[in-house]
């Protein structure tokens, strides 16, 4: 990377992590079940809801318990299930219409990521009426308080219950794009494990270790605060004592809950402190490929750590000696290498391989570009790399897949 690029890189996340202290972030209260929604409603003097899920989640039933106590304690409710994978502007302008229907006064998000990004894309247009999606696009642009919302995540991973981001897709042109602005963090998040029980082995794994790499990446950068740190040092501990026992055995409850609890602190840790170039190759991938994110992070991970070297290796025995992996008499360069063998130990006992099948060689220098341009100069990385440099990794999982 050029020494110009460079220095642009650290001078800007140099002002960001000054400006932290002064911007309005906040952790959405914990709701620690469903059945606590109503009393929070009230609390809030809500009485029209409109529930923003999928079809897959409400076929499963997960929807009924909910459902069914709110038209019990008295509210009017609505429900819109018809959210896509990458949520479109189409999704949002149902929502918005089935809003206004009903003359609702709160949203809450039911699911993964898509339907946190629906419910909060469908918060951004009531408030902001005459705007575009379009048009709030980047940082910043709404600065308007959203209606009560609301996140009840499905999966132990995403984190979007405690981002100021949501990911839109464009129905007509199919350009995807970020809003991203404060009012966006969801004011309650309903860590509730009853409903991660049904979830299938493959996502369990992919997800819990979409988390870890959030908190991972998180902790190793250098725009950390004392917060951040400890939510996810807080996370990383409930992953490595809980990730194994939930793949094992779905059905246990307080596993499931710290896993929930886990994705909850790694997602306050990196929505303030952001990620890195693991992130970056990810969303390139997805964007590409729709190779599902929790997978790309889990199969990118071990590889990263290892190319930033020196430059992350005490905050990688940090991790090592917080989880008991080595002593802390162990050196730190033997602490950092054990705790990135015991990342790759844990993604091969979850059943999650080493390669990417469908990348191309073809497409690799565009998909670096991609990769370069979201994470430079905005993640605070340990270890600065430009795209060609970022070309190498998605050779390396090629490589893997022909041995």
């Amino acid at each position: 990377m050029f020494i110009l690029k460079q220095l642009y890189c650290r001078i800007f996340q140099g002002v960001f992590k000054i400006a932290l202290p002064f911007l309005p972030y906040r952790k959405p209260d914990i709701i620690e079940g469903i059945l606590d929604i109503p009393n929070v409603l009230k609390k809030e003097n809500s009485s029209s809801v409109l529930l923003i899920t999928d079809s897959g989640i409400r076929n499963l039933g997960l929807t009924r318990e909910l459902e069914e106590n709110l038209v019990k304690e008295g509210f009017s409710l609505a429900v819109y299930d018809k959210t896509v994978p990458n949520p479109t502007t189409d999704n949002i302008e149902e929502a918005l219409a089935m809003y206004k229907t009903n003359n609702c006064d709160s949203i809450i998000g039911f699911g993964g990521g898509s339907s946190m990004d629906c419910a909060k894309g469908l918060g951004v247009k009531v408030a902001c009426p005459n705007k575009s999606l379009r048009k709030m696009k980047g940082i910043l642009k709404v600065r308007k308080k959203l209606p009560l919302l609301i996140a009840v995540p499905t999966t132990a991973g995403t984190g979007s219950e405690t981002t100021l981001a949501a990911v839109i897709t464009d129905s007509k042109t199919r350009h995807k794009y970020a809003i991203n602005d404060f009012p966006l963090i969801p004011r309650y998040a309903v860590l509730e494990p009853k409903i991660t029980l049904s979830l299938p082995k493959q996502i369990t794994a992919t997800t819990g270790m979409d988390a870890l790499t959030h908190a991972v990446e998180a902790y190793i950068g250098n725009s950390t605060t004392y917060d951040t740190r400890m939510d996810a040092l807080l996370a990383i501990r409930l992953i490595f004592d809980n990730i194994h026992k939930v793949y094992q055995d779905g059905t246990q409850i307080e596993p499931r809950r710290d896993m929930l609890k886990a994705a909850f602190y790694a997602g306050c840790a990196f929505t303030k402190s952001y990620v890195g170039y693991v992130h970056a190759i990810a969303h390139s991938l997805g964007g590409k490929y729709n190779t599902p994110h929790g997978l790309a992070n889990a199969v990118i991970l071990p590889f990263i750590l290892e190319a930033y070297g020196k430059k992350a290796r005490n905050k990688l025995a940090k991790l090592a000696y917080h989880v008991g992996i080595v002593p802390k008499d162990v050196s730190k360069k033997e602490a950092a290498q054990a705790f990135i063998e015991q990342i790759k130990e844990m993604k091969h006992r979850l059943g999650i391989g080493d390669t990417i099948e469908e990348i191309q060689e073809e497409d690799i220098p565009i998909l670096a570009r991609y990769a370069d341009k979201e994470a430079n100069p905005l993640y605070p990385v340990p270890k600065l790399m430009d795209a060609r440099q970022l070309e190498k990794f998605y050779r390396m999982l090629m490589k893997r897949k022909e041995n």
